[in-house]
C-alpha cells in the first residue's frame, strides 16, 4: 500500500512540474506591464532628502533594456549605485544611489521605452515616476518637435533628447542638462515636472549615449533666447544641425610627398616652421577651412628618414593656437607622384570636360607636349586646352569640343605634371569615350524667396552622397546635362560669403548658415526639360519611403517637361569629389 501511494505522489510531482510555464493556446498577451505601488507613499511629497533608493513593483515580471541609455533623471542624480533587475526578470524595478536629493526639488525617472513584460515583451512605453522633497510637485511643461534640419532618411530610431540649463551667471554645458528628455520616433518631446525659472534649451543626438552634448560629434539645435517657464509652453520646435568642432591637433603621419597634419575642427589658417637642420626646404599647404595640412618636402635631397626613422619636428600656428609636434618619419619608396583619370568608367558626359586628378599638390603642367587624338587616328591631333583647377589643386580640367558618340586617347608624357619637388614618374594614356546626350536630361529651378547671399544646391542620393551640386546665386538654377534618374535636392546658405556651409557653434550661440530640402524627389528622364518651381518657405517635409523611378507617362508627372534643346552650349555639371 505505501508503495502504490509513493507512485501515486511522484506522478503528480511530475505531472505538477509539466505544467510549469505559460499555458498552452488561448489569447496572447499583449498587454504592458501594470504599475502596482512603489516605496515612496502615493502623494510623493516631502520625501525625504536622505532617502538612497526608489523601488518600482509592477503586476508581473518585467526585463529592463538597455537601461543605461534610456534611463534618464531629471535634475541628475550623479552616483547610482544600482539597478535592478539587470539580468534576471524581477517584478519590481530598485534603483539605488549614494548622493543627498536637493531640497524643494522634483526628481522625474523617464524611463523610456526600456521597460518590457518578460513572456511577450510588451514595452510599457514612456513611464515616468515623479516626486518631490518639496510640499509640492512641480506641473510645468515644455513640449514640441524636433527633426535633423539636414535629413533626407525617414527613420523610426533616433538618439535625439531635450535638455534644459538653469540660467546662471556661469552654465557648465560639460555637465548633464537639469532636466532631459528622449525624442520619441515620432520626433515629439516632453520636458515633464518642471519647476518655474529661465532655462537654456538643447537638442542633440546623443550618439554615445552620456546625457552630454558633444562638440563637433553630434548635432545641435537650440535657442538663443532663454525660455521662461512661469506656465507650460507647447510647440516649442527644434531643427538639429552639424556642429562645430573645438579645434584640436590630433596627429602627423607619412604621406606621399611628405607629411599630413590633421586637425579636430577646420581651421582657416595655418602656418608651419621645420625645426630641423637637415629639413629647411618645405612647403606646406592648407585650404581654408579645411581639417589637413599637407607638408611637402623632397625626402631624398635632404636626406631625410632614407635609411633610419627619423623624429621631425615642425611648429604650427592654426588660427593662433601655437604648438611644436613631432612625427617619426620613414621615406616610402612607393609613394611616387601618380595621375589617375578622374572619369569613372572611361564614359565622360557630353560637353563635360575630361579630369585628371594627382595624389601631390599640383605646380606647374607642361600640355605643349600631351597629345590628343580620336581612336583609330594615328596623324592628327585634336586641339585642347588643360590647366590646373581653381577649385582643386589636385586635379587638371583638359578642355576640347569633345564629340558625342567619339573615342578618344590623351597622352600623357612622364615628367610633364609637377608639384614642388617631385614630378609623374610614368607616362600614362587616357582611354574615354563620349557618351551620346540623348542618354541625358536636364533640370531647371525657380525658386521663390531665394536666398539674398550666394547657395549651393546639391543633388543627393538616398545615402546622402553629394552627386552634382553647383555655387550659384539667384532665383535660377539649371542643371544642363544630367543622368536619368531620382534626385533629392538641397540648398545650402553661404550667408556670410566665405565659401564654406558654417556649423552651429551652441558654445556661443551661432545658429549653422539656412539649409532647405525640397519636399518632392525629383525624377530627370532622358532627353527631357524638367522644370520645378519651389518656393523656401514651404515647410512640407521630404517623403523618401517610396523612392523608386515611376513610369514614363508624363501625363502623370508632378513636374512640367518639355523636349530637351540638344543645342544647348552649357558645359555639364561637375560630380563633386
Amino acid at each position: 500500500m505505501k508503495r502504490l501511494l509513493l507512485i501515486f505522489v511522484i506522478g503528480f510531482l511530475l505531472q505538477s512540474c509539466a505544467r510549469v510555464g505559460s499555458p498552452v493556446g488561448g489569447a496572447k498577451d499583449t498587454l504592458a506591464p501594470k504599475f502596482l505601488s512603489s516605496n515612496i507613499d502615493t502623494t510623493r511629497i516631502n520625501v525625504p532628502r536622505d532617502i538612497k533608493e526608489l523601488r518600482i513593483d509592477f503586476d508581473e515580471y518585467i526585463t529592463l533594456k538597455d537601461v543605461s541609455k534610456n534611463l534618464i533623471i531629471s535634475p541628475p542624480i550623479k552616483n547610482i549605485k544600482r539597478i535592478i533587475p539587470s539580468n534576471i526578470a524581477n517584478k519590481f524595478i530598485l534603483i539605488q544611489w549614494t548622493d543627498t536629493l536637493q531640497a524643494n526639488t522634483t526628481y522625474n525617472f523617464n524611463f523610456g521605452n526600456s521597460i518590457a513584460d518578460n513572456n511577450e515583451a510588451n514595452i510599457l512605453r514612456y513611464f515616468n515616476f515623479a516626486f518631490s522633497t518639496g510640499e509640492k510637485l512641480d506641473d510645468l511643461y515644455i513640449s514640441g518637435d524636433v527633426k535633423d534640419a539636414l535629413s533626407i532618411k525617414n527613420t523610426t530610431e533616433n538618439k535625439f533628447v531635450v535638455g534644459l540649463y538653469q540660467v546662471k551667471d556661469t552654465i557648465n554645458y560639460k555637465q548633464k542638462p537639469y532636466y532631459i528628455t528622449k525624442v520619441d520616433e515620432d520626433g515629439y518631446y516632453e520636458l515633464n515636472y518642471l519647476s518655474p525659472g529661465q532655462y537654456k534649451i538643447i537638442a542633440f543626438d546623443d550618439e554615445n549615449g552620456n546625457s552630454m552634448y558633444d562638440p563637433g560629434k553630434e548635432k545641435v539645435g537650440f535657442q538663443k533666447e532663454h525660455v521662461v517657464v512661469e506656465k507650460s509652453v507647447s510647440g516649442l520646435n527644434l531643427k538639429l544641425f552639424p556642429s562645430k568642432k573645438p579645434l584640436k591637433y590630433v596627429e602627423m603621419k607619412e604621406t606621399p610627398g611628405g607629411i599630413l597634419m590633421t586637425f579636430e575642427g577646420k581651421p582657416s589658417d595655418v602656418k608651419v616652421l621645420s625645426i630641423n637642420e637637415k629639413l629647411q626646404d618645405i612647403k606646406a599647404t592648407h585650404r581654408p577651412k579645411s581639417d589637413s595640412v599637407n607638408i611637402w618636402f623632397d625626402a631624398v635631397k635632404s636626406n631625410v628618414g632614407q635609411t633610419v626613422t627619423e623624429n621631425l619636428k615642425f611648429s604650427y600656428n592654426a588660427d593662433n593656437k601655437q604648438d611644436t609636434v613631432s612625427v617619426f618619419y620613414k621615406y616610402n619608396t612607393k609613394n611616387a607622384m601618380d595621375i589617375n583619370s578622374d572619369n569613372g568608367g572611361g564614359m565622360l558626359a557630353p560637353k563635360a570636360d575630361f579630369k585628371i586628378s594627382s595624389n601631390y599638390y599640383l605646380d606647374k603642367i607642361n600640355p605643349d607636349k600631351w597629345a590628343l587624338r580620336m581612336e583609330g587616328d594615328t596623324i592628327n591631333t585634336v586641339p585642347f586646352t588643360a590647366n590646373i583647377s581653381e577649385t582643386n589643386p589636385y586635379q587638371i580640367v583638359v578642355k576640347s569640343d569633345f564629340v558625342s558618340g567619339k573615342k578618344y586617347q590623351l597622352t600623357v608624357p612622364k615628367e610633364t605634371v609637377s608639384s614642388f619637388y617631385a614630378k609623374n614618374t610614368q607616362s600614362k594614356r587616357f582611354d574615354f569615350e563620349v557618351d551620346k546626350i540623348e542618354n541625358f536630361g536636364s533640370l531647371t529651378f525657380k525658386l521663390q524667396n531665394a536666398p539674398s547671399s550666394s547657395y549651393w544646391i546639391q543633388l543627393v542620393d538616398t545615402s546622402d552622397k553629394v552627386l552634382f551640386q553647383k555655387y550659384t546665386k539667384g532665383d535660377e538654377v539649371k542643371f544642363n546635362i544630367l543622368k536619368p534618374g531620382e534626385y533629392i535636392v538641397r540648398i545650402l546658405v553661404d550667408n556670410n560669403e566665405n565659401k564654406y556651409w558654417d556649423e552651429a557653434d551652441f558654445q556661443n550661440d551661432i545658429f549653422a548658415e539656412d539649409s532647405y530640402i525640397y519636399y518632392k524627389v525629383v525624377v530627370v528622364r532622358p532627353l527631357w526639360d524638367s522644370n520645378e518651381n519651389w518656393d523656401l518657405k514651404d515647410t512640407r517635409a521630404l517623403d523618401t519611403s517610396k523612392l523608386s523611378l515611376p513610369k514614363t507617362n508624363t501625363n502623370t508627372q508632378q513636374q512640367d517637361t518639355k523636349k530637351m534643346d540638344l543645342k544647348t552650349n552649357d558645359a555639364v555639371l561637375t560630380p563633386t569629389r
